[in-house]
């Protein structure tokens, strides 16, 4: 079963995106800001990251940009989310190390299938 890490500090976004994963037959922990999400990361390996940007203490450009430079952590491929639609602030996610940038609200189907691609589930 393929292990979800989902990083953000809103409660209501995390359980929202953990009833969709959780459905989908993905096991889910969470963390509420960037440090967190770095301690867990280091103790277990992750099938992917699902990483808000704007949280405090450490934000999601931060958290990916220290989990990249981590020779020791399972490079897994991170999802970006956030209610910022620039351009500049895609840019910025993908400099960070994010494989992907998605917009907030995300509709259920579209964040699995992205999930499945970057998980290599693409005939599920």
């Amino acid at each position: 079963m393929k292990h979800i890490l989902i990083v953000d500090d809103a409660a209501t976004v995390r359980m929202y995106h953990r009833s969709i994963l959780e459905e989908a037959g993905y096991r889910v922990d969470e963390a509420i800001n960037g440090v967190e999400a770095l301690e867990k990361a280091l103790n277990t390996s992750y099938d992917l990251y699902l990483v808000d940007v704007n949280m405090p203490i450490l934000n999601g450009y931060l958290f990916l940009r220290e989990l990249r430079g981590h020779a020791d952590i399972a490079q897994a491929p991170a999802v970006m989310v956030s209610t910022e639609a620039e351009a500049r602030d895609q840019m910025q996610a993908f400099e960070a190390g994010a494989n992907l940038y998605m917009v907030k609200p995300i509709r259920p189907d579209n964040l699995l299938s992205h999930v499945r691609l970057l998980l290599g589930e693409t005939g599920v």
